[in-house]
């Protein structure tokens, strides 16, 4: 009954993502769905894309293993940065009227930095790609035992990128709104009769104070307080100049849609997220064993928590909600991140190198770049031991040091030169490598256990702000308007 349900959900996904492709007109709708999301599917895009397997199945058995000081980075530092985008960023994002985020930084800072940013984001999306297929495929294992982790992978991603491929953001909308609905009832359900099987609400609360797993702030080290900080500002700054956040603005039908959008998404988002909290720690109270998962020495079988318990000691109906919770998250974040980085590649780096796209050789180009895109992401997943927050957390240390500070004083500073942005670059991913050269989490010696990307952050800042007071030795370059006009959907503004 479980894998009919599942097979016949799966299906209806990839059905309803070939029926968004007859919304597909042009890149424009394939990109950022024509602009004309309502508020709830702008809603749905946000939190879907983001309440992904890393929350579910990961970030809920870190908090179980750890408790709330260890997930810093997501929810507290995820959430906030939707908080940070729709105060600071939506405005600008959607008066630009532009394709992807790379356009930004070709109009304020010209090809040369359009290229080496966009690359750099496109290059960040690897690990929280891999992390989504990963979890298709723990989940297609956990169901099928008899097809091995990398086949299951392997089936996972060819699901995915079959259905976004021909819809595009369409695709993404329409199954979002479907995914969300399924994430919210299937995991409020198995929340309340898991709470029930560990003796109530009460029980478990009470059982996670006890062991100290609702305090924030339990860290008594220098080095533990480095990396609270770290996956903080890693997740909510790096997460900033992304090109699924500024799809999401974007897509929008209009400015207070897209500001309502991203900060109820991102605020429903934190809230939820205590959910596959609560259930991973309810496992651990209604079978102490499975605290064993904790000391395995591959890290990704601390992930395995929930759906094992929930395979084994839950009734049919039960198991239907939670996999199809489960997939829903999976697939909305999955499909969101196969579309960014095919995007961004496509648009901001072959597109100025090699001129002259169509509309519809742009299209079919970003199409065959999201195929490039699974591939990689599938045989990196199907290699890596990194547990889902961790490839989550290693994608974002590079989109930090390379893309946020020319980003942010590209809007707020009028300095900000391209001298100024490329300075910042160099300066920032050099010193950040440099550092990883030392790092130690576990040091003694206070400068050793900085997380690196901080390091990298903070010669950004100063790279760019010595960019833009010194003499301007290399000249600033603007986007042609012609250029920007040329592609599709940027042209009136």
């Amino acid at each position: 009954m479980l894998i009919f349900c599942v097979v016949i959900y799966m299906l209806a996904t990839v059905a309803l993502g070939l029926y968004a492709s007859l919304r597909v007109k042009d890149s424009k709708d394939f990109m950022v769905a024509g602009r004309s999301l309502p508020l709830y599917m702008s809603f749905a895009c946000v939190f879907a894309t983001w309440f992904g397997a890393e929350t579910v199945l990961s970030v809920s058995a870190k908090f179980a293993h750890k408790g709330l000081g260890f997930v810093s980075g997501d929810p507290f530092g995820a959430s906030f940065c939707l908080v940070l985008v729709a105060i600071f960023f939506t405005r600008t994002f959607y008066r630009l009227g532009l394709l992807t985020i790379g356009d930004y930084y070709h109009q304020r800072y010209g090809k040369l930095v359009e290229i080496i940013t966009s690359l750099g984001i496109a290059c960040s999306y690897f690990g929280w790609t891999s992390a989504q297929l990963s979890a298709l495929g723990l989940v297609i294992n956990v169901l099928f035992p008899d097809i091995s982790l990398n086949q299951a992978i392997l089936i996972g991603s060819v699901i995915v990128t079959f259905y976004t491929l021909f819809g595009g953001m369409w695709s993404i909308a329409l199954t979002d709104v479907v995914q969300t609905a399924a994430i919210v009832i299937g995991l409020i359900v198995v929340a309340m009769l898991l709470g029930q099987q560990a003796g109530g609400f009460d029980k478990v609360v009470s059982a996670a104070q006890a062991e100290g797993k609702l305090t924030l702030f339990p860290h008594l080290t220098a080095s533990a307080w480095m990396v609270f900080i770290g996956e903080f500002l890693t997740m909510s700054l790096g997460s900033i100049p992304q090109q699924d956040v500024f799809q999401r603005v974007t897509s929008a039908r209009d400015e207070k849609t897209a500001f309502l959008g991203t900060l109820g998404g991102g605020l429903f988002y934190f809230a939820f997220s205590f959910v596959p909290m609560f259930i991973a720690y309810a496992a651990t109270v209604i079978d102490p064993t499975y605290q064993a998962h904790f000391q395995a020495e591959d890290a990704r079988e601390v992930q395995k928590i929930l759906p094992a318990l929930v395979l084994h000691d839950t009734p049919i109906w039960c198991q239907v909600l939670f996999f199809g919770a489960v997939l829903s998250a999976i697939l909305s974040t999955a499909s969101g991140t196969l579309l960014a980085p095919a995007s961004l590649l496509t648009e901001n780096v072959l597109q100025p190198v090699l001129k002259h796209f169509s509309d519809r050789a742009l299209l079919w180009t970003i199409r065959g770049v999201l195929i490039v895109v699974s591939i990689l992401a599938t045989i990196i997943a199907c290699n890596s031991e990194s547990t889902m927050y961790e490839m989550v957390e290693s994608g974002y240390k590079i989109s930090l040091v390379v893309a946020f500070t020319p980003l942010v004083f590209g809007i707020y500073w009028k300095r900000a030169t391209t001298q100024a942005a490329l300075l910042s670059i160099v300066c920032s991913v050099v010193v950040w490598l440099f550092a990883e050269t030392f790092y130690d989490e576990e040091s003694a010696q206070f400068w050793k256990c900085i997380p690196p990307q901080l390091y990298g952050l903070a010669a950004g800042i100063a790279g760019m702000l010595a960019g833009g007071l010194l003499p301007q030795w290399l000249a600033h370059t603007e986007a042609d308007p012609e250029v920007l006009a040329a592609r599709k959907g940027t042209a009136g503004h």
